[in-house]
């Protein structure tokens, strides 16, 4: 029998009030229900914002240090429900084991960073101009948080928000994806289970038109923070604004990977790659684009040929790339590879929906790889969120540059070289808020600030480390004249 679950609000486990829930199935095994969830309403999520409001002056007051152990207890709970945990995000999103596993252990190593953090959050005394004065600043709670999640990362994104704006004193409000909401749901049994008082987090699964505006708009929350599409992002953020609402939204991506004629074709291949077909191509920060010096291009294109077509495809837990999340990705992927040969790019590797036993119920496609693309072909210029590489000659370094700035989109970007000289002009030119060196364009470090240029963010506040506390907090300045 299919495993109802219910929204977690003021600490109980409660059903929406419409009576309706939602089956979630497995993208691998479409005809496999893996569980259902709660389809709510405005009133559900209006529930939960009173809840955080109901909670945030206990919250806020509560000294940071038990704060961070409410939230270390946290991640110890999912740290020993890790295979299950992984489990869970196999079947309800499709990545395959390794991923979903390294997915995982990020949202446990979140929760410990933060706990540390929560500690030591405070203030800076400064040196007044007057004499028998004490001057210093105190970094207190925005108030309640309203956080809307997608569904490719569903646990390391509510991880990196939840965290900070807990270890932080605020209140929260989740909505997790619809796609893959079952491990967001871990989260606050975790930190139920771990002692955090009723009411300080809700969380109501649901469609945005319902939950996620009410989220937005309800007077109780303080700050909006989104993760999703650049086109759904841009209303969320002019939403949450004209609220008065504190907003940071994370966006879609166009990423390039400039491949320089220093470089070696294999390891370029090989960045690529990973960066492109890795986690099926559903990352924001994923690589679509490989922009590669002449000199090179035709090693390369073998290379990245020969990597696509050796990709072990099928069911996550026993493969090397998993399906995409649903029918409509799929599809959308498809799409793109009819427009790419509409336009006269050439197919070299993919393109199409793999055959055998493995993959005949699911959402597969193949590792797609399209050469004699023109940097203004959609292919080249619009997100895929899929398995496809495009790839550009150029014919000089200058132009590889121009090529990867040549987008609305700048989330992350790197370049293969061994040329220092070319390795330190990209950094300084290439427009976007991840630039890597020799590396893939996916893969993020916890303690360092995440986010874009352009239509990749709102380009206001940043993501993880410190800066996610400060997105999470104001600051008070205090002149005590004793």
């Amino acid at each position: 029998m299919t495993e109802t679950n219910e929204n977690y609000v003021h600490g109980e486990w409660v059903p929406s009030e419409t009576g309706e829930t939602i089956d979630v199935t497995n993208p691998a095994n479409p005809s496999e229900i893996v569980a259902s969830y709660q389809q709510s309403s405005a009133a559900d999520a209006t529930e939960a914002v009173d809840a955080a409001v109901a909670a945030a002056e206990e919250w806020r007051t509560t000294p940071g240090p038990e704060r961070g152990s409410i939230l270390r207890e946290a991640g110890t709970l999912l740290g020993q429900r890790k295979e299950e945990l992984t489990d869970l995000l196999v079947a309800e999103e499709g990545k395959a084991r390794a991923e979903a596993a390294g997915e995982v252990q990020r949202a446990i190593d979140i929760f410990h960073y933060f706990s540390v953090k929560a500690a030591d959050l405070g203030g800076t005394v400064k040196g007044p101009s007057g004499r028998n004065t004490t001057l210093y600043t105190r970094r207190e709670p925005v108030g309640v948080a309203a956080l809307v999640t997608p569904w490719n990362y569903p646990i390391a994104i509510p991880a990196w928000k939840l965290a900070p704006a807990l270890a932080a004193g605020n209140t929260v409000v989740l909505k997790p994806a619809s796609l893959a909401p079952g491990v967001a749901l871990e989260l606050a049994k975790a930190l139920d289970e771990a002692g955090l008082p009723d009411g300080v987090l809700n969380v109501v699964t649901g469609p945005g038109s319902s939950v996620g505006n009410e989220f937005i708009e309800n007077e109780g929350t303080d700050a909006v923070s989104f993760t999703g599409s650049s086109q759904v992002g841009e209303m969320v953020y002019e939403q949450a604004t004209d609220a008065g609402k504190r907003v940071q939204t994370e966006l879609g991506g166009k990423n390039p990977t400039v491949v320089a004629a220093s470089a070696d074709p294999a390891e370029a291949a090989d960045i690529v790659a990973t960066g492109g077909f890795g986690t099926t191509g559903q990352s924001c920060t994923a690589c679509s684009r490989a922009i590669v010096h002449e000199d090179v291009y035709d090693e390369f294109v073998a290379e990245l040929v020969d990597r696509a077509k050796s990709i072990d495809i099928g069911p996550g837990n026993d493969h090397e790339m998993g399906p995409q999340v649903s029918q409509s990705e799929l599809e959308s992927t498809l799409e793109y590879v009819d427009i790419a040969e509409d336009e006269g790019a050439t197919l070299a590797a993919g393109g199409g929906v793999p055959e055998g036993d493995d993959v005949e119920e699911g959402y597969f496609v193949e590792p797609t790889v399209f050469t004699d693309v023109d940097p203004e072909m959609r292919i080249a210029q619009e997100e895929v969120f899929g398995p496809v590489v495009a790839v550009m000659k150029v014919s000089d370094f200058d132009e590889g540059i121009d090529v990867a700035n040549g987008v609305e989109y700048g989330l992350s970007a790197s370049v293969v070289t061994d040329d220092h000289t070319e390795a330190n002009r990209f950094v300084d030119e290439a427009e976007a808020g991840v630039v890597k060196v020799n590396e893939k364009t996916t893969g993020l470090e916890l303690h360092v600030p995440f986010g874009g240029f352009k239509r990749s963010s709102s380009e206001t506040w940043r993501e993880q480390g410190d800066a996610g506390l400060d997105f999470y907090t104001i600051e008070k300045i205090v002149y005590d004249n004793y």
